[in-house]
């Protein structure tokens, strides 16, 4: 293991978690060594595991900038969608670690207990019930301040009547519906704000206060992945495999 040209050779040794590992790069994380800029590699204590660090990466990143990216969300109401997912899942446990209040939506009773688990105050399954009627319940008809969202185009007719006043969307996926049709006058009647973001170019400003964020939550034990799987190197098919069977709830990691 070496350090680069002006990289402090003290960084040898260090435990890290990284960022970007894979993003524009022929190889990602599944290996035993990796080159990467030294502001991509950030310090972490001992009392973080390897297997929490393998799981924050873009994950958390994209967490904490939807949550946090236009200011401290205390005393805030957020919608949480996917509350069970990578993203979702850590989304609630840093609101609520900076004390929001946290509505997540969820497709399932398994998934239901997993966002339950991470703190959200309230849990809706989309299928079963209607979202915009709990959501009004809960927050007396006000409606939230922001909504973390993994996908804005198949929940916009949801969105557009839960949101406050000047309240954010900040989206981050939009599979299910790639090209929705924008209610512009309904969103512009309430002055909602519409940050779509990809967490692999944000500015670098954004980027050295995520870093720091995610270092923080860490430090108050704030953030626990959910580690679902473990595999060894040598089982990495296995590890795809169960991937790909879309049964896993939570992360599955390669033990090198």
């Amino acid at each position: 293991v070496e350090v680069g040209e002006g990289v402090s050779e003290d960084r040898i040794g260090e435990r890290v978690w990284i960022w970007n590992g894979a993003f524009g790069r022929a190889y990602g994380t599944c290996a035993e060594l990796i080159a990467l800029p030294s502001s991509q590699a950030v310090a972490m204590s001992e009392d973080v595991s390897f297997e929490t660090a393998a799981c924050l990466g873009i994950p958390a990143s994209t967490a904490y900038y939807g949550v946090f990216s236009d200011g401290s969300v205390e005393n805030q109401t957020i919608l949480i969608t996917g509350g069970a997912g990578a993203v979702g899942y850590l989304g609630i446990q840093l609101a609520k670690w900076s004390g929001a209040k946290v509505i997540s939506t969820v497709s399932g009773n398994d998934k239901a207990t997993v966002a339950k688990a991470a703190g959200a105050d309230l849990v809706v399954n989309y299928k079963t019930d209607d979202v915009i009627e709990a959501v009004n319940d809960f927050t007396k008809g006000h409606g939230v301040d922001r909504i973390l969202e993994v996908e804005f185009g198949g929940n916009l007719s949801v969105s557009e009547h839960v949101i406050k006043n000047n309240g954010i969307i900040a989206a981050y996926g939009s599979v299910a519906e790639a090209n929705p049709a924008l209610p512009f006058y309904n969103l512009m009647f309430k002055g909602v704000k519409l940050n779509t973001y990809l967490i692999y170019i944000v500015p670098e400003n954004d980027r050295v206060d995520i870093n720091k964020g995610i270092t923080s939550a860490l430090s108050d034990n704030a953030l626990t992945p959910i580690i679902a799987e473990s595999f060894n190197l040598s089982e990495i098919i296995n590890a795809h495999q169960s991937l790909e069977e879309g049964s896993v709830i939570g992360n599955v990691v390669i033990n090198i």
